[in-house]
């Protein structure tokens, strides 16, 4: 089964209008019992391939995988987590730099950096400084256009705010809770953050299938500019908490500090998401919830033809931020290339079957 056909995927981390943001604390529990085994080396030289040869051994024993993605290439694996092994392989490198807190003890590095042919890309080292380089620049003016969007979409969700009454929200949203949350154990909730949408090279990409595969029943905020979902989300993410439940929230790329878009809480089968134009929950949910309800439309209509501009205007400044992270992924593969060329392959199967035989004890471990 490739990761593409896999029911669980989520982003490690995204492109944002502050940079890139991934919630690497919240992949394993160092104090849980985890055990986390972090890949280190650089481009093309094999740790999406040892992480696919992971997951098909032991997926092919029987066990649930949580694939974690590059958003810079959605077909690529960044992560692979074993939820009921307490086990995750990662690549720990940048931007997504993950380094041990407890050598040993919890994490592990693999080691591919050792079967590169460092001589043979020092010769070309001014093609892969310049390659690097650019790769960066492309990046970094990209989350310039996501950021310009990012601005113009929050104009609209504070217009959108500005006629939304906050108080039927929270009395919505202290229902919906009593309804399905109960009283809880007293206990602390846990939260795990990720991110269930992107902008990647072939777009806006949102996992639904994610949602679908972790919550039979799904809410579904039906909310154009985001002002009643964020307020919802926001309540009923703290309610679930406080109700002791273990929840995954997932943030919206292009506000990543302030506006949750999904929020999952697999124990319960539950799952809430907003949905618009830029992500559609265009299948069967249990019930939706539209923005309308808690929205003076007739205020809000008297805006519309500067919330009209901000969507065009975001939609084309996020469309050039896709095709800015396209040329990113096609000056990655050529560095790839170059790196490919300097790998001691032996080497990396070798290290490969290691990390094939350390999860298949610790699988035998668990048992």
């Amino acid at each position: 089964m490739g990761i593409q056909d896999m029911p669980v995927r989520f982003f490690l981390g995204a492109n944002t209008p502050v940079g890139f943001v991934g919630y690497l604390d919240d992949l394993y529990d160092c104090h849980d019992g985890w055990r986390a085994y972090i890949i280190k080396s650089g481009p093309g030289t094999g740790k999406a391939s040892l992480m696919q040869a992971a997951l098909k051994h032991m997926t092919g024993l029987g066990y649930r995988a949580e694939c974690i993605l590059c958003s810079s290439d959605p077909h690529s694996l960044d992560g692979i987590i074993f939820r009921e092994l307490k086990l995750c392989l990662f690549d720990g490198t940048a931007p997504h730099v993950i380094e041990p807190h407890y050598w040993g003890a919890v994490e592990q590095i693999v080691n591919l950096a050792g079967a590169m042919d460092t001589a043979r890309l020092y010769a070309r080292q001014k093609d892969i400084i310049e390659i690097t380089d650019t790769c960066s620049a492309l990046h970094a003016r990209g989350r310039r256009f996501l950021d310009a969007a990012s601005s113009l979409l929050s104009d609209s969700a504070r217009m959108a705010a500005e006629c939304t009454d906050a108080g039927k929200v929270s009395r919505t949203a202290a229902r919906i809770a009593a309804r399905e949350f109960g009283a809880g154990d007293g206990g602390a909730g846990r939260e795990w953050r990720r991110f269930l949408s992107a902008v990647t090279p072939e777009g806006l990409m949102t996992f639904h299938d994610t949602l679908q595969a972790l919550c039979p029943r799904i809410y579904s905020l039906e909310d154009e500019y985001g002002a009643a979902s964020r307020l919802l989300l926001s309540e009923l993410r703290e309610r679930a908490l406080e109700a002791g439940l273990e929840i995954v929230t997932c943030a919206c790329p292009l506000a990543p500090s302030d506006k949750p878009e999904h929020l999952l809480i697999p124990s319960l089968g539950l799952g809430f998401t907003t949905s618009n134009s830029w992500h559609k929950a265009d299948f069967p949910v249990y019930r939706r919830i539209h923005a309308a309800r808690f929205t003076d439309v007739e205020a809000l209509r008297q805006r519309r033809q500067r919330l009209s501009f901000n969507r065009r205007a975001s939609r084309e400044l996020i469309g050039e931020a896709v095709y800015i992270a396209r040329c990113a992924k096609e000056t990655h593969d050529a560095l790839e290339a170059l790196n490919q060329e300097a790998m001691d392959w032996d080497r990396v199967n070798e290290t490969t079957l290691w990390v094939l035989e350390e999860m298949t004890r610790i699988a035998g471990e668990t048992r």
